[in-house]
């Protein structure tokens, strides 16, 4: 393709993608279909409308909503659209011929964001790959089960909340114990895919293209190595921190939401719904605390609450409404010394820090 021609696929798919974010804000499937069909006459590849057209406006619906410009429907309705329009696609064009391998594409168990994946098995199969095709938050036994049954040459495993992290390492060992390799790809996984080789994935992909390449060049190699347990990838664990904050969550909320009622006298006042939404908030600081303790990172935890401080101030929330819960959660975890150590960085860099310089960190994901 030359220069000329890239440039004007891209302005192509720009045009069309701005048309189609139009149809999602007014929740006009019909139109939604007819434009993509017409992107697809003027010379876009399917492709190239699955992940520069239909990825894009997901993309920007994400956004959106953090920018709380659109409300929490109106993103579901846009996924929602999105994924009927990959589906009328998927009829309209001739079946591709499988020539590749067997690729399995699932969500890590509990994630629940699923476009990206299916985006990913379109754009395999387009290339040539037969794709088992899995969808949202699939339990790793039933994963396995699947493994053994058709024997594919390799998992694609999708993770958008950074949450699912220790299950997602369960079931990375669990497929690669099976003698499947695995490739991960989302933004659970981390800037540069941090975290897929903290877990001991077998590959990591930025997008949908970059997996595809991967896995067309070269199959990826079955995996040698025994299953390992979570303390052979990360020695850190047997201090049991994780262990120990995770099944105290619904105690530790329950504490903190105590406290901030007499730290924070408005909170007195709150209708039941903002009492259920500022428990929500809670129980998420407190679970990114402990995938931040299972991975031994703390910028997993720091960039979620300048994320979170972010949102907030989108939504007219102060972010110095953050700080009493980190104090609230410090007392209570003072025995805990790497707990202990996060939250004390966490309040210097939230009481120092400015959220809205989010370029220089990665997006964690919005709890699901």
């Amino acid at each position: 393709m030359t220069t000329a021609t890239a440039d004007g696929s891209r302005s192509l798919s720009t045009r069309y993608a701005d048309l189609l974010w139009d149809a999602v804000l007014r929740s006009d499937e019909y139109a939604a279909v007819d434009i993509t069909v017409d992107a697809l006459r003027d010379g876009l590849d399917v492709e190239s409308v699955l992940l520069d057209v239909i990825g894009v406006v997901q993309a920007r619906a994400g956004a959106e909503w953090a920018a709380n410009r659109i409300s929490v429907a109106q993103e579901h309705a846009a996924t929602a659209i999105n994924d009927r329009v990959i589906g009328t696609l998927t009829l309209a064009r001739d079946r591709p011929e499988a020539r590749l391998g067997r690729i399995t594409v699932a969500c890590v168990d509990g994630e629940w964001h699923a476009l990206p994946a299916r985006l990913l098995a379109e754009v395999l199969t387009l290339r040539g790959f037969t794709v088992d095709y899995l969808g949202a938050q699939v339990p790793t036994p039933h994963l396995i089960t699947h493994l053994h049954r058709t024997g594919p040459d390799a998992v694609a495993l999708s993770g958008m909340i950074a949450t699912r992290l220790p299950v997602a390492h369960a079931t990375i060992s669990a497929c690669q114990a099976a003698g499947v390799p695995v490739i991960v790809g989302g933004a659970a996984f981390g800037p540069q895919g941090r975290y897929a080789e903290l877990l001991g994935a077998d590959a990591w992909a930025p997008d949908a293209r970059s997996a595809a390449d991967r896995l067309a060049t070269s199959p990826l190699p079955t995996p040698q190595r025994p299953h390992a347990q979570p303390f052979d990838d990360l020695p850190h664990l047997s201090d049991q921190e994780y262990t120990l904050v995770t099944r105290s969550t619904t105690r530790l909320v329950g504490a903190v939401m105590q406290g901030l009622e007499d730290r924070v006298p408005a909170m007195r006042d709150y209708t039941p719904i903002q009492r259920e939404h500022t428990a929500e908030d809670v129980r998420h600081i407190v679970d990114f605390l402990a995938t931040a303790l299972y991975a031994g990172d703390d910028e997993l935890f720091l960039s979620f609450l300048r994320w979170t401080a972010g949102i907030l101030e989108a939504r007219g929330v102060p972010r110095s409404t953050m700080p009493p819960a980190l104090e609230l959660l410090t007392a209570e975890l003072r025995d805990f010394d790497r707990a202990a150590r996060l939250l004390g960085t966490a309040l210097d860099d939230l009481t120092t820090g400015d959220p809205t310089t989010g370029d220089r960190i990665h997006r964690p994901g919005r709890p699901a």
